[in-house]
């Protein structure tokens, strides 16, 4: 069990974001990537409809034999992860608790904004998991639906993302946030102008790093570290066309991607 590989799935390439921290803070471990680029945005569908993306993309991942999932997706796991532990008899993490704990360490002042797709904060997933580690916290949350689509074209830091994010962060500004949950992983790709907008006094915080390193701890915990020879390396799925995943990703991760297969979920 210990030998295999850690699955990882999103809507489309934001879960790179997680993908990432954990392959940097896990080196020895073999990863499979799931981008399910044919359905991206999760965030404007029904539950009902994500729970069964979510679903489709868990089954496939556990058909190559993985030993751990995780929701690289914060509306999936706002909507399936208690489905998906239930359904599977391995660990299944989300990001949303991590990027909460995260959250309440950094703020200063108990004033959180979370930004999200629609489908994250209709849910209230973040609010719900502040409050249960800090019930005093203020949270303010915004859905900004823009940020997908203009991440996954390659569009982050372009003027229209900028002039998006004014739009969007101006009521979390008026409300003297000083912590920003970015909850999302799309959005850690638009780093640089959503700081722009903000500046430099507001907290910007990414789930990835606080996902993986829980993940880490559970693998030692269960006595699932990967040990022996080099792993494999990482390989990626998509549900549509590659070409655009394979721009976008190269670019975030630094490294062309290789070994890129198209597959079909149903």
């Amino acid at each position: 069990m210990s030998q295999r590989a850690i699955g990882v799935f999103d809507s489309g390439v934001g879960g790179l974001t997680v993908f990432k921290e954990i392959l940097q803070q896990l080196p020895g471990e073999e990863l499979i990537y799931l981008g399910d680029t044919a359905r991206v945005p999760y965030g404007t569908k029904s539950p009902a409809t994500v729970l069964r993306y979510a679903t489709e993309a868990a089954e496939f991942l556990v058909g190559q034999q993985v030993k751990m999932l995780v929701v690289a997706c914060n509306t999936a796991s706002s909507v399936a992860l208690p489905e998906l532990e239930r359904r599977f008899q391995l660990p299944v993490f989300g990001v949303i608790e991590p990027g909460a704990r995260k959250a309440v360490a950094m703020t200063r002042k108990g004033r959180v904004g979370v930004v999200g797709t629609e489908g994250t904060i209709k849910s209230g997933a973040y609010t719900r998991a502040i409050h249960a580690l800090n019930p005093s916290i203020e949270v303010f949350t915004a859905a900004c639906p823009l940020f997908v689509p203009l991440a996954e074209e390659g569009w982050a830091e372009h003027a229209i993302a900028h002039l998006a994010a004014a739009e969007y962060l101006a009521p979390l500004i008026r409300q003297g946030i000083d912590t920003l949950v970015l909850g999302c992983t799309h959005y850690p790709l638009l780093k640089a102008t959503l700081r722009r907008v903000l500046g430099d006094s507001v907290v910007l915080v990414d789930s990835a790093e606080e996902t993986a390193r829980m993940v880490a701890g559970l693998l030692w915990e269960r006595q699932l570290t990967r040990a022996g020879s080099a792993p494999r390396p990482p390989r990626f799925f998509v549900t549509d066309v590659p070409a655009r995943f394979e721009r976008v990703g190269g670019a975030f991760l630094g490294a062309p991607l290789e070994a890129v297969t198209q597959i079909e979920l149903d």
